[in-house]
């Protein structure tokens, strides 16, 4: 499963990656291991707003698709 397909309010941990993770998330937290809550969806479902390590991420769904959870 991946980090885009959750809605608002799940909880999951990362797992892995798929393909070319931007950098910038790897520097902001999402590594694995991490629990990582999804606080809210923007009007038009994109960006998703992330609760990671005590501080809220906005993260693209295109980007988010390449975080593997569990």
């Amino acid at each position: 499963m991946t980090l885009d397909t959750l809605g608002p309010g799940a909880t999951a941990t990362v797992t892995g990656y798929r393909g070319d993770l931007p950098a910038r998330l790897l520097e902001m937290g999402l590594v694995p291991g991490t629990a990582v809550e999804v606080v809210r969806l923007a009007p038009l479902g994109d960006p998703m707003e992330l609760k990671v390590r005590g501080f809220l991420l906005s993260v693209r769904k295109a980007e988010a698709a390449h975080v593997e959870v569990s």
